[in-house]
């Protein structure tokens, strides 16, 4: 809890003024202290009164730090067994859990060295909802510093590495996650998903991964990246476990305001159903922007693999031989959709991480414990953040100081738009596909790179995923090839709240043959 609110000393007070461009004398300074002591009481009175942090159900212990010869992809930041209920949908499984998501008396360190030494005091609603049914807690899975990296090379735990070639990343930020189920640690896990965090990994590390439906899964508990891009969702060995684990997650939470009148009543609760149905009559765009890309050298962005497209054509048109209806078709703002996810996936961060993680302005409940934790962290050991967050917040605050937050506004704005660029697809067709990543797995940097490579390793893998992170469709990537050892995920897009037949149409991809053999 906070130390306590004092009254601030006049020179104090001289010095926030100045900082807030207001010039006051000495006399004025006196009369504002006076007035604030009334505010000041109802902050005392408040941390008096504030209520404790939601219960936590199940004992457990806070785990131990894996031997590196337990650990050999650096995957795990801290293993753990916490036992959950004695039945359930997913009683006998072990789950491990990104690192950015709360789990109550359990190390926490987000990737980040600014919240090195902090443990949660809370279970995370989806981590609650795991244990109801019968889950096992398996461990913390490491990710990127804050989960602003793509890549595997800015966790601070150290490099994460793929484990079907060590040298070369497992995608971000939700890596560790996606390793340990390559790995075969475990069948599933946890992932969060603002730019493509579950989804790029997934692509990179041979696995399967879905972002929801915005608003599907709660995210109370998580640490807040951007209100609006939000996303926790599952990670999985196989389409069945992502079936699995988003029937146990999936459902409304009052303390999460993303879900308050995004949610319908009538979503669907059991997504078992979806396997092992026929793709017969089921209408998929091949999205043309998605695919054959170019560099981009103004967002610097590399451009595409053949072998990427050729593998991804390849899975569509098998699920045409079993009566799916594939066709090309084109969004033209679908290329811009990714400057509209930049502007608002770097000032709102930037804003959201000067809060201390916590952000403002939303009705829900605040990770009060998170945020001092953070607030200390950032305060002495702000220069050991990465060069990629060290960017957004550079970014961020320049963006803020000279333009006022307008372009943030300008992207929130455009989001509407984007979403109404796919949804006059969604009229025609069921499902929309592209590659995740339009390229296999890169070479994780070396140690001591350039600041220019290190960000551009982490941030060069973006060009089809930050879009459906602002639009709020789901969108799961499935691996649907191989080549020379590194895998490749086809990714497929629905309507809102449709993910059952986003994972209806995985699962008939991952019945097409062994995916390291396609």
């Amino acid at each position: 809890m906070p130390s306590g609110v004092r009254t601030p000393g006049l020179e104090e007070l001289r010095a926030l003024a100045s900082r807030l461009g207001l010039r006051l004398s000495d006399a004025e300074l006196a009369s504002y202290r006076g007035l604030m002591g009334g505010v000041l009481n109802a902050y005392r009175r408040v941390e008096e009164i504030a209520p404790s942090a939601p219960a936590v159900k199940y004992p457990r212990a806070p785990g131990w730090k894996p031997a590196p010869q337990e650990n050999p992809f650096n995957g795990w930041y801290r293993r753990t067994e916490i036992k959950g209920a004695e039945r359930g949908p997913l009683a006998g499984k072990r789950i491990a859990v990104k690192d950015g998501i709360c789990v109550a008396g359990v190390p926490m360190m987000a990737g980040s060295r600014v919240l090195e030494g902090f443990t949660p005091d809370v279970d995370a609603t989806v981590i609650t909802r795991l244990l109801d049914a019968g889950a096992t807690i398996a461990g913390k899975a490491n990710c990127e510093d804050c989960s602003f990296t793509g890549s595997g090379h800015s966790c601070a735990s150290g490099p994460v590495r793929n484990p079907h070639r060590p040298t070369h990343s497992p995608g971000g930020s939700s890596n560790g996650s996606a390793v340990v189920i390559a790995a075969g640690d475990v069948e599933m896990a946890l992932g969060a998903d603002q730019g493509g965090s579950i989804r790029i990994p997934a692509a990179w590390s041979g696995v399967v991964g879905l972002k929801p439906s915005y608003g599907l899964v709660p995210y109370t508990g998580a640490m807040v990246m951007e209100m609006t891009l939000d996303h926790i969702g599952p990670m999985a060995d196989r389409v069945e476990n992502i079936a699995r684990l988003l029937s146990v997650m999936a459902g409304p939470d009052s303390l999460d305001p993303r879900q308050r009148g995004v949610l319908p009543a009538n979503h669907v609760r059991d997504y078992l159903p979806a396997l092992g149905q026929s793709v017969k009559g089921l209408r998929i765009g091949l999205l043309k922007e998605g695919f054959s890309l170019e560099p981009n050298e103004a967002l610097g962005l590399p451009g595409g693999e053949p072998v990427v497209d050729r593998k991804v054509r390849a899975a569509l048109k098998e699920l045409g031989t079993r009566g799916a209806i594939v066709d090309e078709i084109s969004v033209p703002m679908h290329r811009d959709g990714t400057c509209i996810w930049l502007a608002i996936h770097v000032e709102g961060p930037a804003e959201v991480i000067k809060s201390n993680g916590l952000g403002s302005g939303w009705q829900g409940w605040y990770n009060t414990a998170l945020a001092e934790g953070f607030a200390k962290g950032f305060r002495a050991r702000a220069d050991d953040l990465s060069h990629t967050v060290k960017l957004v917040l550079l970014i961020g605050e320049y963006m803020r100081q000279q333009h006022h937050g307008l372009y943030y506004a300008m992207g929130q704005n455009l989001r509407t738009s984007l979403r109404q660029a796919y949804d006059e697809v969604f009229k025609s067709y069921d499902l929309i596909a592209m590659p995740t990543v339009p390229f296999r797995a890169t070479p994780l940097p070396a140690p001591d790179c350039s600041i220019e490579d290190y960000v551009a390793f982490g941030l060069n893998m973006i060009h089809n995923t930050g879009q459906f992170d602002v639009t709020g469709h789901p969108a799961i990537s499935v691996p649907c090839g191989m080549e020379d050892g590194l895998p490749i995920g086809l990714m497929l897009v629905g309507r809102h709240f449709e993910d059952m037949t986003v994972i209806r149409a995985a699962d008939a991809v991952e019945r097409i043959a062994d995916w390291r053999t396609m």
